[in-house]
């Protein structure tokens, strides 16, 4: 797409040395290979000149409305509206009061770095209208997103209050206490001092092929959030800076059997919370991704599966929503449960980053056991990779998908018991 009128002046030189190619073309005498560089000068040809015309039009007035499907395609509709309304790039900056390369990133990106208070002021600037539409769910199987806009939105007595006593979330209460302990807890308590605070609130994406109690996962958000508040306020955690430059440092700390204890000791460096919690009935959590008020990212895990390949990837699932998506202008909490499923984009990014973070192409495709398929392969495999054999293993059994083999290297069994032995 064209943004302004330098990269207008560009396309149409672009344009002509390209039309000037196609004019002075030569034979090689290799037909098809003739008849491919050919057409692919043409198609290049085709669409910058697509380019082109929808810039001119749109600059011309003959495009004045453009309706949105979804989120997905206002970036696209700001692009237009500024263009449409005679306004440059640095006109808008001038009006939002940015630095004219501030907007050039945004359009570049398509607005994937903007906050959504920077779309919003935008939106107002060009005058965009957003319509909004809900669709309740369809089936088990798509993702879920939970939000209250604020505390008062929330129906107290659908918490799982009775749990909440058990575990010694909340003091004993009978009667109309139990709601008042839990208004308590999670108002006050959970979302900071004075309740100025409220991360629970945030938008709550959930992935799994069940779909959770919303009023569960927000008592067990809430839990999370608390500890991991003590954790930053004991100084038990570095200042966080945005960045995964450590995050291969990490992976090798598999190697280690105490690895899960020492990556919480080394995300901590690194200004992330690592907490653990077992998830309520009807959540059927994994782990989350989420972010305190004072900006350290909270990575949560339950141990639903106590087996060291599913704490590795799980954690580094979690740390990928941290690096590409907790920070972007979705502004969402994560919750995930292991699933069979493909997920949506997001999910699927997740996935990949995790396994690239963990085993990288090159280092699997040089896997002898994924053909072996023996557990001493696997472990000489592992040695090699700088990593727990867990994690091999438990990647050929999902690649696989043959779950009967490699029982022995998972670590089973052994990662809550780290995680209580050190309470």
């Amino acid at each position: 797409m064209i943004y302004n009128e330098r990269q207008y002046q560009s396309s149409h030189k672009q344009l002509a040395l390209l039309s000037k190619s196609l004019e002075d073309f030569k034979s090689s005498g290799v037909e098809w290979l003739d008849a491919a560089q050919s057409k692919a000068l043409a198609s290049q040809i085709k669409d910058l000149k697509s380019e082109i015309r929808e810039y001119e039009l749109i600059k011309e007035g003959k495009v004045s409305y453009s309706e949105c499907s979804g989120l997905a395609d206002l970036p696209k509709a700001l692009i237009f509206a500024r263009i449409g309304s005679g306004m440059t790039q640095k006109d808008l900056a001038d009006r939002l009061d940015i630095p004219v390369q501030q907007v050039q990133r945004y359009e570049a990106s398509h607005y994937m770095g903007a906050s959504l208070s920077r779309l919003i002021s935008i939106a107002e600037a060009l005058n965009v209208k957003v319509q909004e539409s809900w669709a309740g769910p369809k089936s088990n199987g798509a993702d879920s997103v939970f939000c209250w806009n604020s505390t008062d939105d929330i129906d107290w007595s659908m918490f799982p209050a009775k749990e909440m006593i058990k575990r010694g979330w909340i003091h004993h209460a009978q009667g109309a206490g139990k709601t008042v302990a839990v208004v308590n807890l999670v108002k006050e308590y959970f979302l900071g001092s004075g309740g100025k605070y409220a991360p629970v609130l945030h938008r709550k994406k959930f992935h799994g092929e069940n779909k959770p109690n919303e009023y569960a996962l927000l008592a067990w958000q809430a839990r999370v959030l608390e500890k991991a508040r003590a954790e930053v306020g004991a100084g038990n955690v570095s200042e966080y800076s945005h960045t995964d430059g450590w995050i291969s440092e990490l992976a090798a700390l598999s190697r280690s059997d105490h690895g899960p204890l020492l990556a919480k000791e080394f995300l901590a460096k690194k200004g992330v919370v690592l907490v653990s919690e077992k998830h309520l009935p009807g959540t059927y959590l994994d782990g989350a991704a989420m972010v305190l008020e004072t900006g350290h990212p909270v990575v949560a895990m339950t141990f639903r599966h106590d087996r060291l390949d599913n704490f590795w990837f799980v954690l580094f699932h979690e740390l990928a929503h941290v690096a590409l998506h907790l920070f972007d202008s979705l502004q969402m909490d994560f919750f995930d449960e292991e699933n069979k499923g493909d997920g949506d984009f997001v999910e699927k990014e997740a996935d990949e980053y995790a396994l690239s973070a963990l085993i990288d192409s090159e280092a699997w495709d040089s896997c002898i056991s994924r053909f072996t398929m023996t557990s001493a392969a696997v472990v000489l495999d592992a040695e090699r990779l700088g990593i727990h054999p867990s994690i091999l293993a438990g990647r050929i059994r999902k690649e696989t998908n043959n779950y009967s083999i490699f029982s022995d290297l998972l670590g089973q069994g052994t990662v809550r018991a780290l995680f209580e032995d050190e309470k």
